[in-house]
């Protein structure tokens, strides 16, 4: 069996936003903590993580917790709220879509059972309980809360059961971090990611390691992250299949006693032309400051191309910062 699954719809351009890294820096970003269920079965396990402070709850419905292919209906509400933040218009909570635009959004089957998922994810969305201290766009919200607040089937296919158009509302807490763009845009092979716990590892490293040249992290640390409650050992063959197959998007992974390494793959590139520095991740902060609304990483790359043919400049960071800046005040909001 191919580690990915195969391209459903080849003609779709992606934009894609993950909001569940949505906590200011200083603050404990909630990918810390494992929201969305691995199992591929219903999953009646009620969850409870502490960490610095930060606690979070996670309570199943009857029909059990929402799983992390449950998801990409959050990402692709996000997206769409973002894209029309940078049009200029006032986000709202309650987001109208097309069922089908979603399903070929992520990657997903368009066939009755396409249809038939997505109802028992809205579903798990809707029931999922969460209790949390987490910060998004440092509002603190500490009362119970749904990952969505409802949603609504407003049209359905004249020949069958299939649902046409849909209204989500989503949570405070999540439409918080949305309006705040605090959001990390995902590689497209996320949605053809074939196991859970892949998705699962591959946002880990997307949020620590980022643009960074490495993260290097224990693996019994990891496991703790992923929210997985096997033994080591067997996560220990997981991540060894994993670094056999190394099919993980943006990343690159090693095991050397029981120390896992994430090598962002385009490192190599950048350090191969001295002209092209790696950047910190400090200066990733600023530039979101100095640029509002842009994705910052976006403007890295058109940086590096309009840099490329010119003098090398004596402090790096500094100049990508005055890039945004200047790009933000002649052209204003993406």
């Amino acid at each position: 069996m191919e580690p990915l699954l195969p391209q459903r719809h080849l003609n779709h351009d992606l934009v894609i936003c993950d909001v569940l890294d949505a906590i200011p820096k200083d603050d404990m970003a909630s990918m810390e903590h494992p929201v969305f269920s691995l199992s591929t079965k219903p999953d009646m396990r009620r969850l409870r993580y502490e960490y610095n402070g930060n606690t979070l709850e996670i309570i199943p419905s009857g029909i059990g917790l929402a799983t992390i292919h449950d998801k990409d209906v959050l990402i692709y509400c996000a997206s769409q709220i973002i894209a029309k933040m940078r049009y200029g218009e006032t986000p709202s909570r309650t987001v109208q879509l097309r069922a089908y635009d979603l399903l070929v959004f992520s990657n997903r089957q368009t066939s009755g059972e396409g249809y038939i998922k997505l109802k028992a994810g809205l579903d798990r969305l809707r029931g999922t309980t969460i209790k949390t201290n987490i910060r998004t766009s440092s509002i603190k919200i500490t009362e119970g809360f749904g990952l969505i607040d409802r949603y609504k089937i407003i049209e359905r296919s004249a020949i069958d059961e299939k649902m046409i158009a849909l209204e989500i509302t989503l949570s405070e807490w999540f439409f918080n971090a949305i309006k705040a763009y605090e959001v990390l845009t995902l590689h497209r092979d996320y949605f053809r990611l074939r196991k859970p716990m892949e998705r699962r590892i591959y946002e880990l490293a997307r949020k620590h390691c980022g643009v960074n040249e490495k993260w290097t992290v224990r693996l019994d640390t990891l496991k703790t992250k992923i929210g997985v409650t096997a033994p080591l050992k067997k996560l220990r063959f997981n991540m060894r299949k994993l670094v056999e197959t190394n099919h993980l998007p943006d990343y690159k992974i090693g095991l050397l006693a029981d120390t896992v390494t994430f090598t962002n793959r385009k490192s190599r590139i950048i350090e191969g032309n001295a002209r092209l520095p790696l950047l910190m991740p400090e200066t990733f902060e600023k530039a979101k400051r100095s640029a509002p609304g842009w994705d910052v990483y976006h403007l890295e790359k058109e940086w590096r191309d309009w840099i490329a043919n010119k003098e090398k400049p004596k402090n790096p960071d500094a100049a990508f910062i005055a890039f945004c800046r200047k790009k933000h005040q002649r052209e204003g909001m993406p």
